[in-house]
């Protein structure tokens, strides 16, 4: 019998942008990913971060994917409090239309 146990955590979320030009909504994705960016070695618990931009373009994509992996629930709780998190939130807040979040366990055998 296998027997498996949480050893991590992982957080995606996904975002549009606002825009009114092309070139507005590439400065916007730009400020998201550097801001999100900006967080890597910052966070305990902190175990992977990565952040994707579409390159579809098709009218259900998003703009923008985070993709990130912590050690625990309580790691990624303590993200969602830490102070350089929500420092990016404040910064981008107003920008984002649409935000989509998906957590997750990941187990070993």
């Amino acid at each position: 019998m296998s027997h498996t146990t949480p050893s991590a955590i992982r957080h995606i979320v996904m975002w549009n942008v606002q825009g009114d030009t092309p070139a507005e909504r590439q400065h916007n994705i730009e400020r998201l990913c550097a801001s999100f960016g900006s967080l890597k070695g910052r966070i305990p618990g902190l175990r992977h971060l990565e952040i994707g931009v579409d390159v579809s373009r098709t009218g259900y994509a998003c703009d923008v994917v985070l993709y990130s992996e912590f050690d625990s629930p309580e790691a990624l709780a303590a993200y969602a409090e830490h102070p350089e998190h929500l420092r990016v939130r404040a910064e981008l807040g107003a920008m984002r239309t649409a935000r989509y979040q998906v957590d997750y366990p990941v187990t070993v055998a």
